[in-house]
């Protein structure tokens, strides 16, 4: 029998098209013993939604002002009180029914951190942007020549970690900068990561998609600034108290 031993963080700005569809798939996995959405002052009427969620493994948590992705899992990773943590995006862009596979090298021992790559594997990719796509294969590169990873998806939404090694690294970005920060402040841990291949349903800009090129470059902006800098003027991540 499957143990609910998983807490998903879930981001959310202006979601109100998908918010409560996320949430329900989320809830479906076996896996899933608590959902921390953290709404980051969204200006729909995702909040609002969020007030319609009756189900005790839901928390809900709002920023008084927009800060960022970054800002809100931030948030969100403070609070979560289980095994193992997930991101969770609110978009439908990434399938919950697959959280067994990611799961999985956290379960048998092999790894701390997972990332579900979509560009490894035989799982079904909506057809989109061809342009985002070099963007983040050239930031995978950038990534895994700083930190001495093979990653082939450094920039995919799903992360899973072991709770007590996420706490600790002190997430210092509130936009998308997470993604080379997070990967980088752990590689500098040497945890073992492992990656499993996943099903991605992009979006387009008109569906929401919100990350744009000006995250792109402070996305090689924080590799250089994580994984050299910090090298040389850090000892190590800061520990969260």
């Amino acid at each position: 029998m499957t143990n609910p031993c998983l807490s998903v963080v879930m981001p959310a700005y202006d979601e109100e098209a998908t918010i409560l569809e996320a949430i329900e798939e989320v809830l479906a996995s076996p896996w899933v013993a608590e959902v921390v959405v953290v709404d980051d002052c969204s200006n729909d009427r995702t909040a609002e939604l969020l007030t319609t969620v009756d189900d005790a493994r839901v928390r809900v948590l709002h920023h008084a002002v927009n800060q960022g992705k970054g800002a809100a899992l931030r948030t969100g990773f403070a609070a979560v009180s289980h095994e193992f943590v997930i991101v969770q995006d609110a978009d439908l862009e990434y399938d919950a029914a697959e959280y067994g596979t990611l799961l999985a090298p956290l379960l048998d021992g092999r790894a701390d951190v997972v990332y579900g790559s979509r560009f490894a594997g035989g799982e079904s990719h909506r057809v989109l942007f061809f342009w985002h796509s070099v963007g983040n294969k050239l930031l995978t590169l950038a990534s895994n020549m700083v930190t001495n990873l093979n990653l082939t998806d450094m920039e995919t939404c799903y992360k899973a970690f072991r709770t007590e090694v996420l706490r600790r690294v002190e997430i210092e970005e509130d936009r998308f900068g997470f993604e080379p920060e997070i990967t980088a402040k752990l590689a500098r841990l040497g945890v073992r990561f492992y990656e499993v291949g996943i099903s991605y349903d992009g979006r387009t800009y008109e569906e929401g998609k919100k990350i744009g090129w000006r995250d792109g470059v402070w996305a090689f902006v924080c590799i250089a600034r994580y994984g050299i800098v910090r090298r040389f003027t850090d000892r190590a991540p800061s520990p969260r108290p």
